[in-house]
Order: C-alpha cells, then sequence, then structure tokens
C-alpha cells in the first residue's frame, strides 16, 4: 500500500471535519477505512467517531415537523406521523421509526390527563378565587367543610390514551382529555369531611333532585357536625354548583340554618380535596380480591372503605389547600396538576 500525499491526507481531514462518515469518505476518495481511522486519531482525535450502522431514516429537519404538527394538534400518534412523512418525503417510515426519533429528542408518550372542560369565564371565575383565597392559612381552611358525590363502578375504569410531548410539558389542551362531570352509575355516593375527619356518607338511590339534598343536608350533614361537636356558626360548607346544591330549597335550607357557604366554581375539582378522597376509596377496593358480586355488596364494601379512613388522610388533603391555591394562581386560572 502506497503512504497517502499530503493532498489526500488533507482532503480525508477536510471531509472529517465536515461530519462526513468514514465509509462516505472511502466511497469519495478512494481510501481505505483503516487509513481514514489513522487520520482521524492523528489530526482529529477530538472529532466525534461515526457509530456505524445504517444512517436514520429521520432527518432533524423531520423531526421538527413532526413535533411541530404534534404541538398544533394535527398530528397526535406515531402512525399518523409515518404516514405525513411518506406523503413529504415519498419514504415509506415505520411508527416505531418515529417513536425512536422522538424519544431521542426526549419526548416520550404518555397518557392524556382527564381534565373538566375550560372556558375564558371559567379560567377568570378560578382566577378571581385563587386571588380572594391567596391570603388564606390553614388555619382557615380547617373551618371548611368538604363534600361531594362520586359515582362508584363494581368494576374497572375506562381506557387511557396516550398523547406524546416533553417530560417537563405542563398541562396543555394536548395533553389533557377534557370531561364533564355527570351522575348515574352502579352506587352513587354522598359524603363529606373535615379536618377531624370524614362524616356520614350516604347511598343515593335513583336521581337526587332538590328535596332529596335537602334531606342529606338535615340528616348527614347536620350529623357530622354533631358528631365532631362543630358549631355551625365556626364553620364554611363546600359544595359544587350542581343545580340541586344552588336550587331555592338547598338555598333556603342555609339561611334557616344560619350555614356560611363558601362560594365555588364551575369545573374545578382540582380545589376540592375530598375529590382525592374519593380516589383514596376507589383504591381501597381494589384491594379486594374479587370484585363484588352485585351492588349491594359494593356498598358495604364503600362503607367499610370509608368509615376506615383516619383523620389523617382528611387533614393532609385539607393541608394541601394553600398550595392548591398557589398553583391556580401561577396557571391563570387554568389546568393544575391536582
Amino acid at each position: 500500500m502506497h503512504p497517502l500525499t499530503s493532498a489526500q491526507t488533507t482532503r480525508v481531514i477536510e471531509l472529517l471535519n465536515n461530519g462526513l462518515s468514514a465509509a462516505h469518505i472511502s466511497r469519495e476518495t478512494g481510501i481505505s477505512h483503516t487509513s481514514i481511522g489513522r487520520i482521524h486519531n492523528k489530526h482529529c482525535s477530538s472529532l466525534p467517531k461515526s457509530l456505524g450502522g445504517c444512517p436514520s431514516k429521520l432527518s432533524p429537519a423531520n423531526i421538527h415537523h413532526i413535533k411541530l404538527n404534534m404541538c398544533m394538534g394535527k398530528i397526535t400518534t406515531a402512525v399518523q406521523a409515518a404516514r405525513t412523512l411518506q406523503d413529504i418525503t415519498n419514504q415509506s417510515v415505520s411508527p416505531q421509526t418515529v417513536r425512536r426519533g422522538l424519544q431521542k429528542t426526549g419526548w416520550k408518550a404518555r397518557r392524556k390527563v382527564k381534565r373538566p372542560a375550560l372556558e375564558k369565564k371559567h379560567i377568570k371565575a378560578r382566577l378571581e378565587f385563587a386571588e380572594r383565597h391567596l391570603e388564606w392559612t390553614l388555619d382557615d381552611w380547617k373551618t371548611v367543610w368538604w363534600s361531594d358525590e362520586t359515582k362508584i363502578n363494581r368494576f374497572g375504569p375506562d381506557g387511557n390514551e396516550m398523547v406524546w410531548g416533553e417530560k417537563s410539558e405542563g398541562l396543555n389542551k394536548r395533553r389533557v382529555k377534557e370531561t364533564k362531570k355527570f351522575g348515574g352509575g352502579n352506587v352513587m355516593v354522598w359524603g363529606c369531611m373535615g379536618w377531624d375527619g370524614v362524616g356520614f356518607a350516604t347511598r343515593i338511590e335513583g336521581n337526587m333532585d332538590a328535596n332529596l339534598y335537602r334531606d342529606i343536608l338535615e340528616d348527614e350533614l347536620q350529623d357530622s357536625l354533631e358528631h365532631y361537636g362543630v358549631d355551625i356558626e365556626d364553620m364554611i360548607f363546600q359544595q359544587d354548583n350542581d343545580p340541586k346544591h344552588t336550587s331555592k330549597t338547598a338555598t333556603k335550607w342555609f339561611q334557616d340554618h344560619d350555614m356560611t357557604v363558601l362560594l365555588w366554581l364551575a369545573q374545578s375539582p382540582d380545589m376540592n380535596p375530598i375529590e382525592h378522597l374519593w380516589v383514596h376509596v376507589k383504591k381501597e377496593l381494589k384491594k379486594y380480591d374479587s370484585p363484588p358480586s352485585g351492588v349491594l355488596e359494593l356498598w358495604k364494601r364503600v362503607q367499610k372503605v370509608w368509615n376506615d379512613i383516619p383523620a389523617s388522610v382528611c387533614q393532609g388533603l385539607i393541608e394541601s389547600m394553600p398550595r392548591r391555591v398557589e398553583a391556580l394562581a401561577k396557571a391563570k386560572g387554568k389546568w393544575t396538576k391536582y
């Protein structure tokens, strides 16, 4: 083998500095891979060596195009991205190739997070709520009694939807699966909680109207307050804006009992810590080895799980209220992590 001329060496160094692989340089110059490797080690040791293997089918421009369209909501899956690139490049690209390309940039597929649909009026009201309560201390939140209804199924929840994005990406329109609250189900339960623990829960048979809700306030709520020795004058009651909660019948009951009702927000379960209490209940129900044989057994299990909730669980949730309000203010009324 003849030694390389200075011109050949200079040319190889130039091509290496341009980022070309040894295979490409060998094809262009006719110089062997071994000689190119020696030149690399001697003159260009600071340059990274090629990792070998087949070149990627996706250029940085292709990846940028995919990410841009995903952020705009025009593409949601790797399958759609592969089809889009095939139309642009006239080259077959597999969804797996797209996934690998996105993962190399730090993106990963994640489940869409379910959050209530927020209109401009909701966002404005949520921000105003945050601003009104930013100065509330934990002692202020300890005076609140929280209430809510939930549906508990005998079997598991619906499936989840995946979405690609940065690991550090916050909640946005693309990452949220919007939902609206509705009733019905195998077992509908009303419950309440305060700083000292859970109150009395009740199963709702059929549809709950304003009169049934008044009866719950009269019985379960008042029994709960009496059980913990809570003076109505020293507490604040929280409920969502369901029509039966804000009906004339319920409003009159609150007035007759001199009970202060916290001005609440529409589409804002993230501000109600009792929502996470329901999560706790449903997790405990999943610990049973087998699903309940029927609705009656399900209700018995719910009662046991509810009555076994320690006060520390309620306190931990209520302690999160200052952080929830701060997060809501920081999000300017939009979705929070709660």
